[in-house]
């Protein structure tokens, strides 16, 4: 019996695993709401927010020529992909005084994709194959 339970609780969490892999096509369509704000890619530039073109493993505030909060100064940030998705999650409350207007995306599976997304661009906005 405990072998059984034990093959049905494996079975459970196998079967989750594809749900979360990260897929980069489903992530630019997430990015899409993102584009309002942000631009990515070469020809990107510094718009109402900061271009995200290596973000994945930037420190925050970095982004030579805009304008950061004082609070996104301070922060001490670095956005690796667990800081990257508590942040986008709720900005306001990961970095209070943040410029970021965004309520935030709170799927999880949403987050994983759009990060997938976003770390397929090295900061010069050069895209992996």
């Amino acid at each position: 019996m405990m072998k059984m339970m034990l093959a049905l609780i494996a079975l459970g969490l196998l079967a989750q695993a594809p749900a979360r892999a990260q897929d980069a096509a489903a992530g630019e369509k997430t990015y899409a709401q993102c584009r309002a704000c942000h631009q990515i890619g070469e020809t990107a530039k510094n718009t109402v927010g900061p271009v995200m073109n290596g973000v994945i493993g930037r420190k925050a505030a970095e982004r030579e020529g805009y304008g950061y909060s004082n609070a996104m100064k301070a922060s001490g940030l670095t956005w690796d992909e667990a800081t990257f998705a508590d942040y986008i999650k709720d900005p306001k409350t990961k970095v209070p005084g943040t410029k970021m207007i965004y309520a935030g995306l709170k799927d999880d599976k949403r987050i994983a994709d759009l990060v997938a997304y976003l770390k397929q661009f090295d900061a010069e906005g050069k895209k992996a194959p």
